[in-house]
């Protein structure tokens, strides 16, 4: 058994730092025992955009807060009260921590657990929901294992496909909530707001719903060429064209069936060298999707943004265009995405072969766990890359 763990702990705006904390036990954040946990050797640990908002300083976080969400790990330890997840098996961690036994996960919304957070009933790794610890770590315990954890079938041919299963615990069942919420299905034309990489699995997610014509926007060219070589339609919300312009050259209308936000309340507005606007995305979505679409908002916006532009958008108010939504009676969903929902599902999809294009699309890099916070430092310029760690070498020696 190792005797520390070391991990990527947010000390503030754009201050990381590695540090060694003792090894996992099998407790939850109030210290109570629990023995339906498991602790995992942690083989991929990836950076979201998420994170971002905290490294940012735009997401309230504690100082000394461990990072990270998107896990998948090697079960080295199991609690007396777990059944059927074993020593050995490598899984995928949902980024939501749930119970499995309240209304709200016997439903399968496991976005909204009851039961694992005093202070509301959401929780998740590494963001302050709920005080449950980060995973950009060595190891990692896990709760209510036999729930929690989705296992690969068969661990080699897992870790072959390790760069695309890694983005199961959050970003790949994110970017087809998206889509599902916005009723995507064989035929559908789509504009997802945001290439980054929700944004960028949200295109892949509506072509295996089998969507006719994928339309990405953003601002950041190499970004937008990642989707444009995958094959997929773009915008440049920079451009001095409107957006809507835009949409009606690619298709001859100026609206789409369905609708993604994949940016979130860090968004700026369109046009050339436009300001931030926390409003602008979902606007601009009531604007090009047609009467009695639907557009999903699993982009996060949140209350106690320090940097806001204004005192409502700290509060988490936002300026939308309800009015023109009223007049269109579009379907509007928003929040996180109930991972355990979609993740099996994918995982089979990955599994055999029917998203091959997954990888051109992320553009992974994976990098060793000391590497992090330069990893944070590229991400944040607007790298084109999805930075996948590799606390202890696994995809390296799988390679």
């Amino acid at each position: 058994m190792a005797s520390g763990n070391r991990v990527v702990t947010y000390m503030g705006p754009k201050k990381l730092e590695l540090q060694t904390f003792d090894y996992p036990k099998l407790v939850d954040p109030k210290g109570n025992k629990t023995p339906h946990g498991a602790i995992l050797r942690i083989v991929t640990t990836n950076i979201c955009g998420s994170d971002q908002h905290i490294y940012r300083g735009r997401f309230p976080a504690p100082k000394g807060m461990v990072l990270g969400h998107e896990m998948t790990g090697e079960v080295i330890e199991t609690g007396p009260d777990v059944h059927f997840i074993k020593k050995g098996d490598l899984c995928s961690v949902p980024f939501n921590v749930s119970c499995g036994r309240c209304r709200n996960c016997k439903e399968r919304h496991t976005d909204t657990c009851e039961n694992v957070n005093d202070e509301a009933d959401c929780g998740a790794y590494g963001f302050n929901l709920g005080g449950w610890q980060g995973g950009q770590s060595d190891y990692l315990m896990v709760p209510f294992a036999d729930w929690n954890l989705l296992k690969f079938p068969d661990k080699d041919q897992a870790m072959e496909k390790i760069r695309d299963l890694t983005l199961l615990s959050d970003i790949l069942p994110t970017g087809f909530h998206g889509c599902v919420q916005a009723g995507v299905k064989y035929g559908s034309t789509v504009y997802i707001a945001g290439a980054g990489p929700v944004g960028r699995c949200a295109a892949a997610s509506a072509h295996l719903l089998g969507a006719s014509c994928i339309i990405v926007g953003d601002s950041n060219s190499e970004r937008l060429k990642l989707v444009k070589d995958a094959g997929y339609q773009t915008v440049n919300v920079a451009s001095e064209t409107p957006v809507a312009d835009q949409i009606e050259a690619i298709l001859g209308v100026r609206d789409v069936d369905c609708g993604v936000d994949a940016v979130g309340f860090e968004a700026h507005g369109n046009g050339p060298g436009a300001g931030e606007d926390p409003a602008a995305v979902l606007n601009t979505l009531i604007e090009v999707v047609r009467e009695n679409g639907a557009i999903g908002a699993p982009g996060i916006y949140t209350a106690g943004d320090a940097d806001a532009i204004d005192k409502d958008a700290k509060a988490g108010t936002y300026r939308i265009d309800f009015g023109k939504a009223w007049i269109k009676s579009p379907h509007i969903s928003a929040g996180q995405a109930p991972i355990m929902h979609y993740n099996r599902d994918l995982m089979m999809a990955i599994l055999w072969g029917r998203m091959p294009y997954l990888g051109k699309l992320l553009n992974v890099e994976v990098v060793p766990l000391e590497k992090a916070p330069d990893a944070y430092k590229i991400f944040d310029q607007g790298s084109p890359k999805k930075f996948v760690l590799d606390p202890h070498g696994s995809v390296a020696k799988a390679a």
